[in-house]
């Protein structure tokens, strides 16, 4: 009769030898667990602390600069989360996908950490009544 071999089941805890060469970053881009945002628990630099911003975000004033955080150089952005690059003279809105992390040259700002009104000044949105500058007028033709 001939020898029977152990069968593999998924629940077997012993992994594949080249388990580590076949999912080098396992993990990387998945959002785990709880998440402290950078500006709730101060880990995020501010674009007040960063000087160079001073001169790209010239209409902003110190106390609208210490509300925008930024994201440090090398750490991994939130997937599928919202960010602009404030460096970026457009300041277009991207979307980041799972391996993307923050570079130098280049200073992210989550969406999730910056009032609406504030970012749509970073994004540069015209309607008054987004950014919080207009003041709330009668149409014209209305009674």
């Amino acid at each position: 009769m001939p020898e029977m071999q152990k069968q593999g089941k998924p629940t077997d805890a012993k992994q594949d030898e080249f388990d580590q060469d076949l999912h080098p970053h396992t993990m990387a881009g998945q959002n785990q667990g709880l998440r402290a945002t950078g500006s709730q628990s101060g880990e995020f630099p501010t674009a007040y602390d960063i000087k160079d911003l001073h001169n790209v975000l010239t209409s902003f004033t110190d106390e609208e600069l210490k509300q925008i955080s930024v994201v440090p150089h090398g750490m991994r952005l939130e997937q599928g989360a919202t960010y602009v690059d404030l460096l970026d003279p457009d300041r277009e809105e991207f979307t980041a996908m799972g391996h993307m992390e923050a570079i130098e040259g280049s200073w992210y700002c989550l969406k999730n950490e910056v009032h609406y009104e504030l970012w749509n000044r970073l994004t540069q949105v015209q309607n008054p009544q987004q950014t919080g500058t207009g003041v709330d007028q009668p149409s014209i033709g209305s009674v």
